[in-house]
């Protein structure tokens, strides 16, 4: 019964071998804590945000996943370390020879499938990051007047220092702010003549103006800030509503999110991608140390060469018996054929 992908390893291949498990394992630490940084910085980014994404956008599961995948990379980088020089210590990895195995296999099975599932949801989720901010930014626009709401007493806030912070105006430009009322009803007389005509030029008796909040306006500007009617030329003559980037953020909130949002997911699924591949090659040549040392029963200067292998060759026979065996579970043997009685009135042979 031949391993599965034997290697042999003189002395001075295995020495090189530990000493070279030990270098990528402290890398797969680094990486490791890169991806614990990353996702953390992520999920710090995305809490004030979460009013703004839709609640059937699950971009927030990237973050948890991938810092749960950095902390499991992190251990396994610092256990491999400790492991693979041990074995360079005759008197040192005995204790390793009970507990390498299992650690192996959990981290081949935890460890890596929380990395690929974290690598999976960095390249699938962040396109679902353009209809949840659509819908959310939408939303927070047309609660941004409902100060005295619950549930929505603070949408007026979080927008305001979600422009002021990101440099954005509105969903995707300024002109969103003229088909919502942001302004409250609670501010609006309802005696003038011009709120009463306002209310009564739409269907759904919206207070809408040609006018942006405070937070639009672009502190770097050296005019005034130009907040109302701002389509009607003859009451700003100075400003040309072709360029509102004079006085206005120039980008909307949507576009402005999207970039940044789809840019720290791609920086954390590079690092998620290098610690995968890490990884591997800290598990794939951990294995073949662990099973060259226990042929030498644990001693790594042992002479002689020693075979090192990915699974012993009777996982590979019990495999095939077993398919071998699930094939013929449906025929029945010649023992189990049932004997056909004869009809009456034939003669017996």
């Amino acid at each position: 019964m031949a391993p599965v992908l034997p290697l042999v390893l003189p002395l001075q291949a295995r020495i090189r071998l530990a000493q070279g498990l030990w270098l990528l394992s402290w890398l797969l630490a680094l990486t490791g804590g890169l991806t614990v940084l990353s996702s953390g910085h992520l999920l710090v980014q995305l809490w004030p945000l979460h009013t703004f994404l839709a609640p059937s956008c699950k971009f927030s599961t990237l973050p948890q996943v991938a810092l749960a995948a950095g902390v499991v990379a992190l251990g396994t980088g610092l256990v491999s370390a400790e492991a693979s020089r041990s074995s360079l210590d005759a008197a040192r990895y005995p204790p390793w020879r009970e507990v390498l195995g299992p650690l192996l296999l959990a981290s081949t099975i935890g460890g890596s499938g929380l990395l690929v599932f974290a690598l999976g949801l960095a390249l699938g989720l962040p396109g679902s990051l353009d209809t949840g901010l659509e819908e959310g930014l939408g939303t927070a626009l047309t609660h941004y007047k409902d100060t005295e709401v619950p549930g929505h007493c603070h949408s007026k806030r979080l927008v305001d220092e979600l422009q002021l912070r990101y440099h954005c105006c509105g969903r995707h430009g300024y002109k969103d702010w003229f088909v919502v009322q942001w302004v409250s009803n609670r501010y609006l007389d309802p005696n003038d003549q011009d709120v009463i005509d306002r209310l009564q030029s739409n269907v759904e008796g919206l207070y809408l103006t040609d006018g942006v909040p405070f937070s639009c306006c672009n502190p770097h500007s050296p005019r005034p800030c130009l907040q109302s009617r701002l389509s009607d030329p003859h009451v700003h003559p100075v400003f040309d509503p072709r360029q509102p980037s004079l006085n206005l953020w120039a980008q909307g909130c949507h576009e402005v999110l999207l970039g940044y949002l789809q840019g720290l997911a791609s920086t954390l699924g590079s690092t998620l991608a290098v610690t995968s591949l890490l990884q591997a090659l800290v598990l794939l040549g951990l294995r073949y140390l662990q099973t060259a040392l226990e042929g030498l029963s644990g001693v790594i200067d042992g002479e002689g060469d020693a075979q090192g292998y990915l699974f012993p060759g009777g996982l590979r026979d019990m495999l095939k018996t077993a398919w071998q065996q699930g094939g013929l579970a449906h025929r029945p043997g010649p023992e189990e054929t049932p004997e056909v009685p004869p009809k009456e009135g034939q003669p017996e042979a």
